[in-house]
């Protein structure tokens, strides 16, 4: 039976420089975090404008950030089109590296908008398992595992998912399950969590408000949500679930606000506290 701990993926500070991002995430009162990277330069990033962390820093400066806050990397947000290995496949597998040094469990992607269009299910199913088998065979020796999130089309239902899970067959590759983006792509995501926790090691912890899943459940695959507990999710059946993990699952909050981020740490916590 694993523990649960809350964690907050930086997007709730996506206009701020990266070490203001952790500083503030320690002030709220996260113990884990989720950054996001990027490869190569991005004007935004290096000028302050924006959280991502470019690959061509030093990773050392996550982990020392990381440490002078009290915060423990929960994983490293590296989404990258698995259906393109002319880009995803460099692109993870020095994210699996560079999260290895910096700290980091594992490292979260997804399959992706960005699809050949010449291109049939069966054959992206070949690009996706080039990229997934050449990605895990350089995190499997740093005890690194490679999230892949319900967020595309090859991923949007458990049928999905199951089936682009079984292109690679590597213990590294396991499930960051998100929550909301179930949710959104019609599902019912205690259902999915409760039938593959085994198989998860991380969780997007992301709400959905009412008016928003009235608004655009059956036609988007994944947004930024509300403060944990404002929407649609039962947050004692996710933590219940969790709890059934065979391995610790830290609930990295996906939301736009600091002041959402705040009160998603305390629902979270509360519920949490009253499961035992």
């Amino acid at each position: 039976m694993g523990e649960v701990a809350v964690g907050i993926n930086l997007e709730f500070m996506r206009s701020a420089p990266f070490e203001v991002a952790m500083e503030h995430a320690a002030a709220l009162g996260f113990d884990h975090v989720e950054p996001m990277i990027h490869w190569g330069r991005e004007l935004l990033s290096a000028a302050g404008y924006f959280h991502s962390v470019s690959m061509l820093d030093d990773p050392l400066r996550l982990r020392r950030a990381a440490d002078r806050h009290g915060l423990r990397i929960s994983a490293l947000s590296a989404h990258a089109p698995l259906c393109r290995p002319d880009v995803s496949t460099d692109y993870l597998r020095q994210a699996a590296r560079f999260g290895a040094e910096a700290g980091a469990p594992g490292i979260v992607t997804d399959d992706g908008p960005d699809k050949p269009a010449w291109a049939t299910r069966e054959q992206h199913e070949v690009l996706m398992r080039y990229v997934l088998e050449e990605t895990t065979a350089v995190a499997a020796p740093r005890d690194v595992w490679v999230g892949l999130e319900c967020h595309g089309e090859y991923t949007a239902t458990p049928a999905d998912l199951a089936r682009t899970l079984a292109l690679v067959d590597s213990p590294a590759l396991v499930v960051n399950f998100d929550t909301g983006n179930a949710f959104l792509s019609g599902n019912d995501p205690h259902e999915w969590l409760e039938s593959i926790v085994d198989r998860v090691a991380h969780v997007h912890a992301k709400d959905i408000s009412h008016d928003d899943a009235a608004r655009y459940r059956g036609k988007v695959r994944g947004m930024l949500g509300c403060a944990c507990g404002d929407g649609v999710i039962d947050w004692a059946r996710i933590v219940r679930a969790c709890r059934a993990a065979p391995r610790d699952i830290v609930l990295s909050v996906e939301c736009g606000t600091a002041e959402d981020a705040a009160r998603s740490l305390e629902h979270l916590r509360g519920v949490i506290s009253a499961s035992g």
